[in-house]
């Protein structure tokens, strides 16, 4: 009888110690999809983790994770603690060598500006590599809640999420049914550059009241012929670009006197950094282009 008391205590101990460490890791354990619907999973939450874009610092800093960056990308500026984390590359071209070394537990690219054969060595090599690629209002939503997850930091992230959401609708309710403005929203001059519907940006132009002359438009990004625009005549160019200065390509649209935004003086320009990053300061930029589309509706003589 003692003999049995003791090996079923034996058993007991040995499947305790076989349980417990599993139990212990499922608690701690996080899992998410990714915007291409592969799921990531982490033992624990990060604890080290790289952005591939200064867009994703950003969100990161955002959701209450910016002490756990160990590595991003150049152009990685806001907030301003942003600029003291180690650079790893550009986004375009990441140096993996580097990435490898500050040994992240988490990686977190971007699906439209990484190059994909680096995306795929990256996990080739063993590491955890979530990709993001918010094209609505409620995506960069959803992808603050999930990287806010995957760095254990979810109360932060459900508190900007939500100051994020009421901004937005704030702005839909004030102008989504204002008259409608035709415009042209410029990424780039040299090769010349757009957006169509599907991109981030043309929610906000939704939103403002606003139509994307090139919404139709098959690609994401697509490039443009300068004859193009001046065919479509839009009343309103806002322009964008890589630094928080107007560009000189902004005014140069003014030697086409025949076309309406020229005309009417509707030619604008919003800080990149506030419409062209995925991030929750996209409010802030919606919210200088619905102002900028309600003045050239002012301008209207008809």
């Amino acid at each position: 009888m003692l003999y049995r008391s003791r090996l079923v205590l034996a058993l007991l101990a040995t499947c305790a110690l076989l349980v417990s460490p599993a139990s212990h890791a499922d608690t701690d354990a996080v899992s998410v999809t990714d915007d291409t619907d592969r799921q990531v999973r982490l033992e624990a939450p990060a604890t080290r983790i790289v952005s591939l874009a200064p867009h994703i610092t950003e969100v990161l800093f955002a959701v209450g994770a910016g002490d756990k960056l160990v590595g991003v990308t150049q152009h990685s500026d806001f907030p301003p603690e942003a600029e003291r984390i180690p650079r790893i590359g550009g986004y375009s071209r990441i140096d993996l060598e580097r990435v490898v070394q500050l040994d992240p537990d988490l990686v977190v690219a971007w699906r439209s500006g990484n190059s994909a054969s680096q995306i795929e060595r990256m996990r080739e090599l063993g590491l955890n590599v979530y990709v993001s690629e918010p094209r609505s209002f409620e995506g960069v939503a959803s992808s603050m809640r999930r990287m806010a997850r995957l760095a254990g930091t979810e109360d932060q992230g459900q508190v900007a999420v939500q100051a994020f959401l009421d901004e937005i609708e704030t702005l839909r309710l004030d102008y989504e049914d204002r008259a409608p403005v035709r415009l042209f929203y410029q990424v780039w001059e040299q090769p010349l550059m757009t957006v169509n519907d599907e991109h981030l940006i043309s929610e906000a132009i939704r939103l403002c009241g606003g139509v994307n002359v090139f919404g139709h438009l098959d690609r994401l990004v697509p490039r443009m012929d300068r004859e193009a625009v001046i065919e479509a005549d839009p009343e309103v160019i806002i322009g964008g670009g890589m630094g928080e200065d107007r560009p000189d390509w902004v005014l140069a649209w003014e030697q086409w006197e025949d076309m309406t935004a020229v005309q009417r003086d509707n030619l604008y320009f919003i800080p990149p950094s506030l419409l062209q990053r995925h991030t929750p300061r996209i409010a802030e930029g919606t919210r200088l282009m619905c102002e900028e589309l309600e003045r050239a509706r002012s301008r209207r003589t008809d």
